[in-house]
């Protein structure tokens, strides 16, 4: 493989969407994911009764959709507002 960059660390732009939740990009995917988290858990947004699933407020639902996600969809959710 080409070059020693690792995906993670390499930044990226953010949708006006994303800059909601989130703050200003560019940012590496790891500081968005990592942000993303912080947003969740300093709004109450994961699931009283299954801290897997996310209840999304009206800006996150912005970019993850209004309904209900598991964690493990949020990050494609969220990876389709990074360029």
């Amino acid at each position: 493989m080409a070059g020693s960059t690792n995906a993670l660390q390499k930044p990226v732009q953010l949708s006006e969407d994303l800059e909601a939740v989130i703050g200003k990009g560019p940012m590496t995917r790891a500081q968005v994911t990592s942000k993303v988290w912080e947003y969740i858990k300093g709004n109450d947004l994961q699931d009283a009764k299954d801290k897997r699933q996310i209840n999304p407020d009206a800006k996150l639902g912005a970019v993850i959709g209004k309904d209900q996600i598991s964690m493990f969809k949020m990050t494609a959710a969220v990876s389709k507002h990074l360029t």
